[in-house]
């Protein structure tokens, strides 16, 4: 059994080592924002989460398509899909009362156990399965009607009652039926359990009397002869008691896997109701191929300052079919980063199958994401800040690979014009030629120029907006580098003056 949820032909693994840079990821797009608001308070959500997003770098078109369909009947049942994780959820938590670990070192107490157990998963799968009869029809992705099918076809009421009556009869109330036969010694080899013989009515059992029975007492102080015949009953039950076991195993593991991915969806809705409550956009994106050079975006916001601002945070619409480089330069604080981190959020989003952030939303399935940000000085003074971006870097430049893409934010500001340039200059022509998309947020003036220079059609120049009275829109458009950032209307902003003194 299959829930099939988040892959159209296999089980989540969240088992899998999340990318080596997830932590620089987490830090520089702010993810556990995103996280904390899809998890509530509940850490197992919190954990899938953070599995789902992170891991999504490896999915493929296909799983994507089939976990937005998925999450449009999520979206649309949102009562119905927290009915039933709260349902996978009962099974598991329930589990701890019908399994007793103290009495696991015997057979019989494995099989009492299991007996226990399976009896009360048996009533777990008729709830599923009633639950598949009564809201099944409603649901419209193959995901969910796979599983829906599966349910109904597999837990009939004629099988649940075979199960029923097998379980009756592994409780053994008549006693334990056993066969063996003598070896050396005398000492019993070969033990068979048998199925007990059927009670008779009692008027047949005094009519037809059968062949003589013989049979012994123990002495209620013989403690010897009560563990020899515990022994050998648990000789006698030990195949049954381990497939028993096995099939608990197998039924848990399916409400383990049932629960792990509808907690991604619970997830998903979580944060669907914390971004509508902002007033903020939201859309399914379309996703072309690694290197196809796709992406547009219509009122594309941050999901993290949503989460943290609300509706005062400004979207923006980006046009850039066929650009595999885009540089971002223009005002202090006018939006730059912010649009940089809405890239990387959505991005992630998009590969794990999530809506983003936008009124709509294109782009390509990248094969990793790597951030390169700047960073605060060292305080252990083990290196200059130069130093530790080059160590970043060349991390990086290990692990990207063709189809990639490289957020740059602030890079190399930590030496001179001249010599950051020059250094980001190479870098982005190295990537560039290995078919990485790159997106660079930069001050360093003598860079931008010099790209700009080249007149590449595949390169696409924005620029923060700036108004007339030196506010800001928090708005790019499109535009090459100028050669200031307009650091003085902040210090005016600060200071109360409308020039930075000489």
């Amino acid at each position: 059994m299959k829930a099939l949820l988040m892959h159209p032909d296999r089980d989540f693994d969240g088992d899998r080592p999340v990318p080596v840079n997830a932590a620089t990821l987490s830090q520089d797009l702010e993810l556990s924002t995103l996280w904390t608001a899809m998890a509530g308070d509940d850490d197992f959500l919190l954990d899938i989460a953070r599995k789902a997003t992170l891991l999504a770098l490896d999915t493929d078109a296909a799983t994507v398509r089939h976990r937005q369909q998925a999450l449009m009947d999520a979206l649309a049942h949102p009562t119905e899909l927290r009915a039933l994780y709260a349902l996978a959820v009962e099974t598991i938590e329930g589990r701890k009362k019908h399994w007793f670990g103290s009495f696991m070192n015997y057979p019989s107490g494995v099989l009492h156990s299991s007996v226990d157990l399976m009896q009360f998963l048996v009533g777990m799968l008729r709830k599923l399965r009633t639950f598949a009869e009564r809201e099944g029809a409603t649901f419209g992705s193959p995901g969910f009607s796979a599983l829906f099918a599966m349910l109904r076809a597999e837990f009939a009421d004629d099988y649940l009652a075979t199960v029923q009556r097998h379980l009756k009869t592994l409780k053994f109330d008549g006693g334990v039926l056993i066969s063996a036969s003598l070896g050396r010694g005398n000492e019993g080899i070969h033990h068979v359990l048998r199925l007990p013989p059927e009670k008779r009515p009692f008027w047949q059992r005094w009519l037809r009397r059968g062949p003589p029975e013989f049979g012994f007492h123990l002495h209620e102080r013989d403690e010897a002869g009560a563990r020899f015949l515990s022994e050998l009953q648990d000789r006698g039950v030990n195949l049954v008691s381990n497939a028993l076991a096995q099939s608990c195993d197998h039924v848990l593991s399916f409400f383990q896997m049932l629960r792990t991915e509808l907690a991604f969806y619970v997830a998903c809705l979580n944060l669907h109701e914390k971004l509508a409550a902002a007033q903020a956009p939201w859309c399914l994106p379309g996703m072309a191929e690694p290197g196809a050079l796709q992406f547009a975006c219509k009122d594309l916001r941050d999901a993290c300052l949503v989460l943290k601002m609300g509706a005062a945070v400004v979207g923006n619409a980006v046009e850039a079919e066929g650009r595999g480089l885009i540089v971002v330069t223009g005002a202090n604080q006018g939006g730059k980063s912010s649009f940089l981190r809405a890239y990387g959020v959505a991005q992630l989003m998009m590969q794990a199958g999530m809506f983003v952030c936008a009124e709509a939303y294109v782009g390509e399935r990248c094969t990793g994401l790597f951030t390169h940000y700047k960073r605060e000085e060292d305080a252990s003074l083990k290196s200059g800040k130069l130093d530790e971006e080059l160590a970043r870097l060349n991390d990086i430049a290990d692990a990207i690979r063709p189809g990639g893409l490289f957020l740059s934010n602030e890079s190399f500001a930590s030496t001179n014009e001249r010599e950051g340039s020059e250094i980001a200059r190479q870098t982005v022509s190295a990537l560039r030629e290995r078919r990485i998309m790159v997106v660079a947020v930069t001050h360093l003036f003598d860079f931008a120029h010099r790209l700009a220079a080249e007149h590449r059609a595949d390169t696409l120049f924005l620029r923060a907006e700036r108004r007339e009275d030196g506010s800001r829109s928090f708005k790019l458009v499109v535009g090459e580098a100028l050669s200031t950032s307009f650091g003085q209307d902040l210090y005016a902003q600060v200071f109360g003056t409308a020039a930075v003194p000489g």
